[in-house]
């Protein structure tokens, strides 16, 4: 079995509400979706980087939502919400429906317009979904390991690297800065970044070691 972190970026209107107002907020900038109920229920209890004002106004964006209750923590506000539906693209929830595949949590929305998320199976059924997805949306690998029970709840990435490193090997898959041969540079990754080629490299060097080091010790 194995455990792919994959990433995402959907287009304006296939975006979730939720997602589309967290790219126009001043004040927040990630929401993860860490636990979500039956699909009957649609309840899921996400947590945001920011104070609880800016994550109601962000929620005012999704019209399904039917209850809310907000609590200020671990630096940021965490949203126990109630919902009529998803709001996901059709598309999108019917091939993650029919994927033979475990998606683990949490699901971390970014307001560059990226998605990351978690799934678990046997290769061909991940190579499958994969190819799907890509189809109607862009998407990437950012990472592939075995699984391990004792990954669950860990987040596909390790949890040492910051968001902009996670960005940064998220743009050098994308350019080809990890293929063999190598068809991307640290120049190919600035560009995707919006910074200097050297700034591109030092995240790049950081978040290596960071993931080397998680590798070795899990």
């Amino acid at each position: 079995m194995k455990q792919v972190t994959f990433t995402a970026r959907y287009p304006l209107e296939l975006a979730h509400p939720m997602h589309r107002a967290l790219i126009e907020s001043e004040q927040l900038s990630r929401v993860e979706l860490l636990l979500w109920g039956p699909t009957e229920a649609v309840t899921t209890l996400c947590w945001y980087d920011g104070p609880k004002a800016a994550v109601r106004e962000l929620l005012e964006a999704v019209g399904s939502i039917e209850r809310s209750a907000l609590v200020a923590a671990d630096g940021g506000t965490y949203g126990f919400l109630s919902q009529r539906e998803y709001e996901l693209a059709a598309s999108v929830l019917e091939l993650v429906s029919e994927a033979e595949l475990i998606f683990l949590p949490p699901v971390t929305f970014l307001d560059s317009g990226r998605v990351r998320f978690q799934a678990v199976g046997e290769g061909p059924a991940l190579s499958e979904f994969y190819a799907a997805l890509g189809e109607v949306i862009e998407t990437g690998i950012e990472r592939v390991r075995p699984f391990r029970r004792g990954s669950v709840g860990r987040g596909g990435s390790t949890g040492r690297l910051t968001d902009r490193q996670r960005e940064a090997l998220a743009a050098a898959v994308e350019v080809g800065y990890y293929e063999v041969p190598r068809t991307g540079d640290t120049e190919a990754v600035a560009a995707e970044l919006d910074c200097e080629p050297s700034t591109a490299g030092e995240l790049l060097r950081k978040a290596e070691a960071a993931v080397v080091i998680d590798s070795v010790t899990s």
